[in-house]
């Protein structure tokens, strides 16, 4: 079963093909991709239209290989009865092989881009930086039918999925040989994502996203001699008179991951026995009794009292989960964290993590992420679409949620509850943190259709109530 899907990085990517081209003959990897990415646009001609021959396909070329890659997938179109148009951005320097090739094939050359059934994207590949070009922009922003992406959407970087200005947004991209970050960081310009194999040799990833199965082959479930504490006890210190909701949301969190023991401290305890009268309440950190992790945060307020009540559980050997209102008193005090030698997992928003760190996140998500880690000695999940968790001296994990479901009040709180509870059990932080993220974000999807084809608007309540469903989705693909 594979543990993780890898992400490469253009200079990655590179060495990757410099490697290849000295063990196959000259011109194979563009075939191949060429054959790949022909392949999926007749399957979404098909899909689309109903057929394959007859059809009409548009390519937009640029100058490099990716202009290439299209020019040669248009040749093998072609040859399927599909009326191939090329657009070429730079004739001059136009590949000139796969230009003969279409030409050969039937293909033609136009400066108007038609009324195809679908379009291609060649215009630049992983050595393209910033937005389009003006004539590019506007020839993309005239297109009203699906484009298909060769390698990746132009116009967005490659390794940050950063977009600074006009670029495509594709209904399928076509990966060549590697999934890139911008695949994972920038999922909603790519659309759907297809890898077509070319015989690279790969390296370890730095950047990587854990297998759905994996994660819900290691989720853990009660064995044959558990018992409530052997499965691990969370603690959660969370909420306030005026957030009850918080310690609520949290707490049922952490009660849905696992089969354990929830134990509660804090002044909602009312409120959260309301909603899970399996959870163990104290008023107090110090009445609160064995733990094997705690949560400090959602809703427990930034104030003296709430300062101690951090400090009291920092200074625990425990694994410990920090999230808003202890974010809040972390920016001001992060000596509290920083000697720690316990696991100790931050869990920040964009606004949070400019808190933390003194400055934006800005276009490179990852190396900002990896940074903070690394500077704080922690685990950091930054939230986002492209949830990212970094471990000092370790790939980054990204988890893309498919959807922007989870975007709403307290949907972080449960996501807290639920790492607490993975980390209780003994499980890793880093990746707790990023099965948690997953599993959250299938909650949410599962929340917002609700056994319906069509998404409605959800919220955390909803959320917290599909944890159960989508931890045994996560697990049933590991059967």
């Amino acid at each position: 079963m594979p543990v993780q899907r890898g992400y490469f990085t253009a200079d990655e990517v590179r060495a990757a093909e410099a490697e290849l081209f000295t063990r196959v003959p000259e011109g194979a990897p563009m075939q191949r991709a060429a054959h790949g990415l022909a392949t999926v646009v007749a399957s979404e001609l098909r899909a689309r239209t109903g057929g394959v021959a007859g059809r009409a396909v548009t390519l937009l070329v640029g100058s490099g290989d990716n202009g290439g890659d299209a020019l040669w997938a248009g040749a093998k179109l072609r040859r399927r009865g599909v009326a191939v148009t090329a657009v070429l951005l730079d004739p001059a320097r136009a590949h000139a092989k796969g230009l003969a090739a279409l030409r050969a094939s039937g293909g033609r050359v136009s400066e108007e881009v038609g009324a195809p059934d679908l379009l291609v994207d060649g215009i630049v590949g992983i050595s393209g930086r910033g937005p389009l070009r003006p004539h590019a922009a506007e020839l993309v922003a005239g297109v009203n039918v699906p484009i298909v992406a060769a390698d990746l959407p132009s116009g967005v970087d490659p390794d940050t999925g950063a977009v600074a200005g006009p670029a495509v947004r594709a209904a399928v991209t076509v990966a060549f040989g590697a999934y890139k970050p911008v695949h994972a960081l920038a999922a909603p310009w790519c659309g759907r994502i297809e890898l077509v194999p070319i015989g690279l040799r790969l390296p370890e990833p730095e950047l990587a996203a854990l297998e759905p199965a994996h994660i819900g082959a290691r989720w853990p479930v009660p064995g044959p001699a558990d018992d409530k504490y052997t499965q691990g006890v969370t603690g959660i210190c969370a909420g306030s008179a005026t957030y009850p909701g918080a310690a609520v949301l949290c707490t049922g969190g952490a009660v849905a991951a696992t089969s354990g023991m929830v134990r509660y401290a804090g002044t909602g305890s009312a409120q959260v026995l309301a909603h899970f009268p399996e959870v163990i309440a104290a008023q107090s950190v110090s009445d609160t009794g064995r733990v094997q992790s705690w949560v400090f945060g959602p809703g427990a307020g930034t104030d003296a009292d709430a300062r101690e009540r951090l400090e009291q559980i920092l200074a625990t050997d425990l694994p410990v989960v920090v999230d808003a209102d202890g974010l809040t008193l972390l920016a001001a005090a992060p000596e509290l964290v920083r000697d720690r030698a316990a696991p100790t997992v931050l869990t920040p928003h964009a606004g949070e993590f400019a808190r933390l760190s003194g400055q934006e996140v800005g276009a490179d998500r990852v190396g900002a992420v990896r940074d903070l880690a690394e500077k704080w000695q922690v685990t950091l999940l930054l939230k986002g679409r492209a949830t990212l968790v970094a471990a000092p001296g370790r790939p980054v994990l990204v988890n893309e949620a498919g959807g922007s479901w989870a975007a709403t009040a307290g949907a972080g709180d449960v996501l807290s509850g639920v790492i607490g509870a993975l980390l209780a059990a003994g499980r890793d932080p880093a990746w707790s943190a990023a099965a948690a993220a997953r599993a959250h974000a299938l909650a949410a999807n599962l929340a917002a259709h609700e056994n319906h084809p069509t998404a409605a608007p959800t919220s955390a309540t909803p959320l917290l109530n599909h944890v159960r469903a989508a931890i045994r989705t996560l697990r049933s693909l590991s059967d």
